[in-house]
């Protein structure tokens, strides 16, 4: 009760004193403890008593003496029972000092206990003693400073706390003094300042201490959960504070609270205020990131840092990835909650964390739970290197490559195969095999079951879900092995009597190359048993490019085994039997020296019968037949008749009035040796009647014998007998012939009457007479014949006089005798035949004279009267004629006889003359041509002294093309090199222009500087290049000109400008020479297309590039140097032609012949060949047929104006000539020039029969779809400047779509230009899909996109081969154009018709460059696409030339395929379209 009267007073007292600020914590206890403010613990063991021994001295030796203090008494108490006594709470704004004393007592060497001081904050725990005393009992007061540093607005609170030992004794404290200042020998502490760190980090407390730092100072920090921190430094300020640095490390969350500093003196202890320390735990995701995307080099994250473990704020995000193997290791910071990871490795694992960071150092946190994920693989690096063939055996192969690994598969799943491909028969196998041995230091493959000797195409194929990548492509050839069996079907025997001719063909598999055949013979039965077959055998080898053999001394009738079989070097193949049967003999007959009878009677004759020796096969039977000598037909030199086969009896002998009869017939048996017969004894012998011979005839007695075997049968007879007539008068009795009765050899009653007898005087006479009738018949036709001859020669030789009075009537009838059909023309060599056709086709040569028929009738008036040399023969003066001669049906002209016969003069041809001329030199296979060819002088005709010595010879291409000295061009002579005036080229003369060309060869690379020299040398401004740079392997000249500049020693050629067209190009150059002060222009025409073999198919496309030559060629300039390869072959060729061209043009007459012959004395060999020959006289036909159309532009509209102007008199125009002149002119095909087409297989591919692509000009389809041939009914056609610019096709038919898609993706065509309209009923069908994909077969089309712009629907495209994607797509526009309507001719609208033109160009041009082919369709491919194709040419010729040659571009069109632009308004609208197109601008 008193204890808590005590307290509520002492909290009373306490209150009051705070409230009033009243105490200020001094206390000497003299007075009650509470009224000083102090109080009891609450919740301690003991309470503190309140002793004066001033007042009440104690007995008890251990009490101080002379004190008032406040002591706990130890005795009796246990161990560890505590007793506390609490300060008043204490506010300062400055440092306080409390000192006290302390006093403890018991028995000597005890320790009754602890004393401890808590200087407690602001309410806080008590935390750890600031000061303790323990130990033994010291039985004195000590005294100890405490300076406190507690800062406003905090208080604190010391507590007195005394924890017992369980031993006896007393402690005590008194005399609590509260300081306003600080202490004098304990230092004092400013302010110390919060820390905040994160986890794991290290916490640095600095605790400013006033005074300087000693010895005998110890510093720790204090932290109010019991964590201690040495000092670590101290660092002076000034000289009366230094800073004291505390580092509590490693901390965690649990170390986050309050931490103050403490420091012990001697005198006493220092306390600083507290600080508070927070640990922050660095943040961690709980969740892992989400995977949103993957690729096979990233991958994309959603973060899902939004919850985590940890604290904030977050400062920062990372991501760190790993691979699960750990291999790898990485971070990338994130400031999005998306991220994608790059650069990673494909088809790899990865391990994914998020990382996350708040401020301070140590902030980030743990990676937050990981997320797998893995790649993707990636395409292939490259396909499989170094293929190599390490072993070729007859059946396998076995290919080596270099080893790679995941840095070139860039995925772990993949797999590696080998495709090989070979031809098996007519068919292409593909195979292809797992290559197992990837992983191998030295990888290795082996393909297995090949056929021998077969070429295999092998390559590696790499793959992996993502991509495919192919090795290079070897050509492998298998080895050899023996060859498999001869077909036995193959095997054929042509069997005689003693001999078979066998033939048979190579094996089917030949597995190599066949190096001899064996054939092994032997009889092995006959039908002849007497014949000895122990020698019928034997073996006979034969080369491989022999497949025949004549067996010969075989037995007649006799069976043969024969066995063959082929041989490579590897060694025979299996053997195949067969089996032939010669054919019999006929039995051999004995001979007979003499054909006398044994005897004879008026009726009968006796003969001896011998037995035939059998041969092949025994004999059959024996017959004896009677033939009647009587008048009838010679037998001639068919001896075979002497035989009689078919067996007559006597009685049918009348009847059939036949000659012969059989008598008699034996068997074989029956005539074992010879024996008498008599013919006529009136018996019967096998059923034949051996009937009386009658006198008064004369007979023939054959004995025959006759073997039959194997269906076969042979006679071989010999005449034994004969009976001359009786005349009358010899008769000594009647004559009666008596038929013998059926079955009877006796005679029976019947007679024949008398026959009259012949006397043969009468015969004789008969015989002479008719001779006679027959020798005046035969005279009086051979004079009749000659008559004929002599007045059909005056009769030509008039009408040849006639054809002289008029050149252009002439020149009309040759035109319209090309007009005439095969009917007309028969097969005479002398009808007109067209040059073109015959040109066109193999050899150049006619092969029928149906080969080429004629469309229209005329010539057009278009042809210059520069021609005709007469001026009384003019354009108008032979209209009327001209167009005359067309309403008149000429009738077959008569023959002429050529006029030139080699080693006689040639004179000149009239240009009239010219068709019927080049028609009578190709007759009997070309041979005028052959022998006027063949009469030029071959070979060297003059000295070459100068390009013959060794010093010039390396400056020769061919050392038989070589330089006359007579017309060589001589250099000018280099200073200091001997003979530099050389150089392989001659001086010709042109038409009136002496050496006006100059020959040469294609320049080397010795002579290029040369070629320039004499070029600058000869003022030439023109050079004309007939050849290629290389051709079929060979360089046939080097390239003489620069892309650029390029430096010849002293000269500079810069290259200026080049045009590129469709058969030629042309160049022009700046040459400059060093010295001389000019710049010369010259131009370079080089013509492209003649063909690596023999000459162009048509000449269109050289005339037109001798005319563009020829305009481009200054006047004034030097010689025009004209080169192909040697200089002598095509080169002639130009310049004949180029001559001829003048020669016609002034004079009206050619003379081909001459100019060669005059050519070749001046260069060897110019024009080499007859093929050469012959093209040169149909270029020149041509050229005269069909005149230059070209029209300038600045003429084109008052020249077409005046060619539709109709003739009153004629009712025809220019125009219309024109047109009739080009459809005279166009070549027909041949049924042989469109083989392909004709194929049966091909035949439901084509929409007509009639309208069919020629071969050479068919684009074959590359892209394979399963048995699908490679055919399609569509022509290459050239632009104005690109070749095969334009396919003209048909439309689609429904079972061809999936060829055209083929076509349009193999040939990289860029364009589709539709000019007719769907239609189903025509099997016209909609062949483009409106929208997602169509598929035919490996081609994919995929639509794109759509456009109407008034009469143009443009569709896009995409359009790619499935079965291979590496190839990439190709986009494809169409063009429909629905402005030409099916029932009109021409289109309705010229101004659309142009801009569907452009439209295309300008797609072309943007999309490939102008590189990209045209696909032109219509119905049938015919004329609406030859219009779309000849204006796009006249537009480009408009662009590049300023002029328009309509009937050139129709014409080079209709060479490839006739019905180009069939329809005269089409080709009249070519012309307007070309009007409209100068209009637009």
């Amino acid at each position: 009760m008193d204890r808590v009267l005590t307290c509520f007073f002492a909290a009373a007292s306490l209150l009051v004193s705070v409230r009033g600020q009243v105490f200020k914590g001094d206390c000497n206890f003299e007075k009650s403890y509470t009224t000083c403010g102090y109080s009891q613990g609450k919740d301690d063991d003991l309470e503190w008593e309140q002793a004066n021994t001033k007042e009440r001295p104690s007995s008890d030796p251990w009490m101080p003496t002379g004190s008032a203090f406040m002591m706990v008494n130890t005795s009796g108490r246990f161990a560890g029972q505590r007793a506390q006594l609490l300060m008043p709470q204490l506010k300062e704004n400055d440092t306080h000092c409390v000192v006290f004393r302390y006093f403890v007592s018991g028995q000597e060497g005890s320790n009754p206990g602890q004393l401890n001081v808590y200087v407690k904050e602001n309410n806080s725990p008590l935390g750890i003693p600031v000061w303790n005393a323990s130990g033994l009992a010291t039985q004195s007061w000590g005294q100890v400073e405490l300076a406190i540093s507690t800062f406003w607005p905090n208080f604190y609170q010391i507590v007195f706390e005394v924890v017992t030992s369980g031993q006896r004794g007393l402690l005590a404290i008194k005399d609590v003094i509260l300081q306003g200042h600080q202490c004098m020998s304990t230092p004092h502490f400013l302010h110390i300042k919060d820390v905040e760190v994160n986890a794991r980090q290290t916490a640095t407390f600095q605790c400013t201490v006033n005074g300087r730092p000693q010895d005998s100072y110890n510093l720790w920090l204090q932290g109010i959960g019991g964590r201690e921190a040495p000092m670590k430094t101290t660092k002076p300020v000034n000289v009366r504070r230094f800073i004291a640095t505390f580092d509590v490390e490693n901390t965690t969350k649990g170390d986050s609270g309050r931490y103050r500093c403490i420091v012990h003196s001697d005198k006493g202890i220092g306390v600083s205020n507290y600080a508070d320390l927070t640990v922050k735990q660095p943040p961690v995701p709980i969740a892992p990131p989400q995977l949103t995307a993957v690729g096979a080099t990233y991958l994309w994250i959603q973060l899902n840092a939004n919850s985590i473990n940890g604290d904030g704020p977050i400062m920062e995000r990372e991501v760190e990835y790993r691979t699960v193997s750990g291999s790898l290791i990485d971070n990338q910071p994130v400031d999005k909650t998306t991220h994608k990871i790059g650069h990673l490795d494909p088809d790899t694992e990865y391990e994914i964390s998020v990382l996350l960071t708040r401020p301070l150092e140590g902030g980030t946190g743990a990676p937050g739970p990981p997320l797998r994920a893995k790649t993707k693989c990636a395409d292939p690096m490259h396909g499989p290197r170094r293929l190599e063939v390490v072993d070729i055996k007859s059946k396998q192969i076995t290919v080596r490559w270099e080893p790679f690994g995941y840095n070139v598969t860039r995925c772990h799943s993949y797999n590696l195969t080998v495709q090989y491909r070979y031809r098996a028969g007519s068919k292409e196998e593909t195979r292809e095999e797992v290559c197992f041995d990837t992983l191998s230091v030295v990888p290795q493959h082996t393909i297995r079951n090949l056929s021998p000797y077969t070429n295999v195409s092998v390559m590696l194929v790499l793959r992996n879900p993502e991509g495919v990548k192919e090795s290079e492509e070897l050509d492998v050839l298998t080895d050899e092995d023996v060859p498999g069996a001869v077909p036995l079907e193959s095997i054929l025997g042509s069997t005689y009597e003693e001999k078979i001719a066998l033939t048979w063909r190579e094996p089917a598999q030949t597995y190599g190359i066949i190096t001899l055949y064996e054939i092994s013979y032997k009889a092995v039965s006959s039908f002849d048993p007497e014949f000895d077959l122990s020698n019928q055998s034997g073996k006979v080898f034969k080369h491989s490019n022999e497949t025949s053999h004549m067996f010969v001394g075989l037995y007649p009738g006799s069976t043969y085994s024969f066995t063959v079989r082929a041989s490579t070097v590897k060694g025979f193949g299996p053997p195949v039997i067969t089996q032939f049967t010669t054919k019999i003999s006929a039995p051999h007959m004995p001979g007979y020296d003499q054909e006398t009878p044994l005897n004879q009677t008026d009726s009968t004759v006796t003969v001896l019968l011998k037995p035939a020796q059998s041969r092949g096969a025994p004999v059959s039977v024996y017959q004896v037949v009677v033939e009647e000598e009587r008048p009838r037909r010679a037998r001639g030199a068919a001896e075979i008749l002497r035989c009689y086969p078919v067996p007559i009896h006597f009685q049918n002998a009348t009847l059939l009035n036949s000659q012969y009869y059989f008598t008699a017939e034996f068997p074989a048996a029956g005539i074992q040796a010879a024996q008498p017969f008599s013919i006529g004894d009136n018996k019967t012998y096998s059923g034949y009647w051996n009937a009386p011979l009658l006198p008064h005839k004369s007979y023939s007695i054959y004995y025959q014998a006759v073997s039959t075997a194997n269906g076969e049968t042979k006679i071989d007879c010999v005449r034994v007998a004969t009976k001359a007539a009786i005349i009358v008068t010899q008769l000594t009795t009647p004559y009666i012939r008596i038929a013998p009765a059926a079955g009877d050899n006796q005679l029976t009653g019947a007679a024949t009457r008398k026959p009259d007898a012949v006397e043969p005087e009468k015969q004789t006479d008969h015989t002479v007479k008719i001779a006679g009738v027959i020798a005046g018949i035969l005279l009086f036709v051979i004079i009749f014949l000659g008559v004929v001859l002599v007045m059909k020669k005056r009769k030509l030789a008039k009408k040849r006089k006639e054809t002289l009075s008029s050149t252009r009537q002439e020149m009309t009838v040759m035109v319209n005798s090309m007009d005439k059909s095969y009917t007309e023309q028969g097969t005479n060599c002398d009808e007109a035949i067209s040059f073109m056709d015959t040109h066109n086709l193999n050899g150049r040569t006619v092969s029928s004279p149906s080969s080429f028929t004629m469309k229209t009738n005329t010539l057009s008036t278009s042809v210059p009267n520069s021609y005709y040399p007469d001026e009384n023969h003019t354009m108008t003066s032979d209209t009327s004629s001209l167009v005359q001669s067309h309403t008149h049906s000429y009738k077959k002209r008569e023959a002429v006889d050529v006029p030139y016969q080699t080693g006689q003069l040639h004179p000149a041809i009239r240009v009239a003359d010219l068709l019927q001329h080049i028609t009578q030199m190709k007759c009997a296979e070309g041979y005028g041509f052959k022998e006027e060819y063949e009469s030029f002088f071959e070979g060297q005709s003059a000295p070459w002294d100068s390009a013959k010595k060794d010093e010039n010879r390396m400056k020769n291409r061919y050392g038989n093309i070589i330089a006359y000295d007579h017309s060589r061009v001589r250099l000018q002579a280099l200073e200091g090199e001997q003979n530099s005036d050389y150089i392989n080229a001659n001086y010709v003369d042109g038409y009136h222009r002496p050496n006006h060309y100059i020959a040469t060869q294609g320049p080397m690379q010795e002579t290029v500087y040369d070629f320039w020299r004499m070029v600058w040398q000869e003022n030439t401004a023109t050079i004309v290049m007939v050849t290629n740079l290389v051709e079929v392997g060979r360089v046939k000249c080097c390239k003489y000109w620069p892309d650029d500049t390029e430096i010849y020693r002293d000269m500079k050629v810069t290259l200026i400008e080049t045009q590129l067209l469709s058969e030629y190009v042309i160049r022009t150059f700046a040459v400059e020479k060093r010295g001389a002060h000019e710049i010369r222009e010259i131009r370079q025409f080089h013509f492209t297309g003649w063909p690596d073999h023999g000459v162009p198919y048509h000449a269109t496309g050289l005339l037109g590039f001798v005319r563009r030559v020829k305009s481009k060629s200054p006047a004034n300039a030097g010689p025009m140097v004209i080169h192909c390869s040697a200089g002598a072959g095509r080169t002639g060729c130009f310049i004949v032609i180029d001559i001829m061209l003048d020669m016609a043009e002034r004079e009206g007459v050619v003379d081909i012949y001459n100019c060669v012959r005059e050519l070749r004395s001046r260069r060897v060999n110019m024009v080499q060949t007859e093929e050469q020959y012959v093209f040169i006289h149909d270029a020149i036909l041509e050229a005269c047929l069909c005149g230059d159309t070209t029209i300038p532009a600045s003429q084109l509209r008052s020249v077409y104006y005046d060619m539709n102007r109709l003739d009153p008199q004629t009712n025809s125009s220019q125009i219309k000539e024109e047109f009739r002149t080009l459809n005279m002119v166009t070549p027909t095909l041949r049924v042989e020039d469109c083989s392909i087409a004709l194929l049966p297989r091909n035949h439901e591919k084509n929409r007509c029969m009639d309208v069919l692509p020629p071969d050479r000009c068919l684009p074959f389809l590359i892209t394979i779809d399963g048995e699908s041939s490679n055919y399609i009914n569509a022509a290459l056609m050239d632009s104005y400047k690109q070749p095969s610019a334009f396919i003209v096709t048909q439309h689609p038919l429904p079972n061809t779509v999936k060829d055209f898609w083929r076509l349009v993706l193999d040939y990289h065509c860029t364009s589709i230009v539709m000019l007719n309209d769907v239609d189903p009923a025509q099997l016209c069908p909609q062949y483009w899909p409106e929208n997602g994909v169509h598929r035919h077969g490996p081609i994919q089309v995929e639509f794109v996109s759509a456009d109407l712009e008034e009469d143009i629907i443009s569709r896009i495209f995409r359009i790619y081969n499935a079965a291979r994607p590496q190839d990439g797509y190709r986009m494809v526009q169409q063009f429909q154009f629905l402005g030409w309507p099916m029932y009109r001719d021409t289109p309705v609208s010229k101004r659309s018709f142009l801009k569907l033109i452009r439209q295309v160009e300008k797609w072309q041009e943007e999309y490939d460059g102008g590189e990209g082919r045209t696909v032109v369709h219509c119905l049938n491919g015919g004329g609406r696409s030859g219009t779309f194709c000849a204006i796009s040419i006249v537009c480009e010729m408009l662009r590049h030339q300023r002029a328009v040659d309509v009937f050139h571009a129709v014409k080079t069109l209709r060479n490839n395929k006739p019905n180009m632009v069939d329809l005269l308004d089409q080709y009249k609208f070519c012309y307007e379209v070309a009007l409209e197109y100068l209009n637009s601008g």
